[in-house]
């Protein structure tokens, strides 16, 4: 099959592949960059487990095709920390108890991400309407929830960034 030269840039990141046409954003993130936190889940856009953002907006990347990212940033859940050190969100769902079995995890904080970058007050509303793209089968989803509020009430009050407690490094 052909392939096609894709320049993006993911995670902060120049990059240049060659990727056949017909390979999703998913496949290219896990299969030829092995960045596998953004999770395959139903492939079909119903889970919201492979959730990452372009160009700082929420998709599933099982139905973006990679070459509709040239160009164009794409972050995913790696690119959330800085380093060893977590974002506030990723340390507010660790404080919350928000992470359970994990699987649901990285997709659920790209879209709080994508929430907190363009609404930083969410209403509890607000959150349950962004993240109800993501399917959590482990939970009631009330520690999610908490999670994501508390971390923008956070950034409202302008607290730094929380880093890796002892505990969880």
């Amino acid at each position: 099959m052909r392939t096609t030269t894709l320049h993006t840039t993911v995670d902060g990141r120049a990059v240049t592949v060659e990727i056949e046409p017909n390979r999703t954003l998913l496949d290219l993130l896990r299969e030829t960059l092995g960045l596998t936190g953004t999770k395959r889940g139903c492939e079909v856009g119903e889970c919201g487990a492979c959730t990452v953002l372009v160009d700082g907006m929420a998709v599933n990347s099982c139905l973006v095709l990679a070459p509709q990212v040239e160009g164009r940033r794409v972050t995913t859940v790696e690119g959330l920390a800085e380093g060893e050190t977590l974002s506030a969100l990723q340390a507010s769902f660790i404080e919350h108890e928000a992470v359970h079995c994990g699987f649901c995890t990285p997709g659920m904080l790209m879209s709080a991400k994508d929430l907190l970058d363009h609404h930083p007050s969410p209403t509890e509303q607000d959150i349950r309407v962004a993240i109800s793209g993501n399917l959590c089968r482990c939970s009631g989803y009330v520690q999610i929830i908490e999670a994501i509020g508390d971390a923008a009430k956070r950034a409202s009050k302008g607290r730094p960034r929380a880093g890796p407690t002892e505990e969880h490094r």
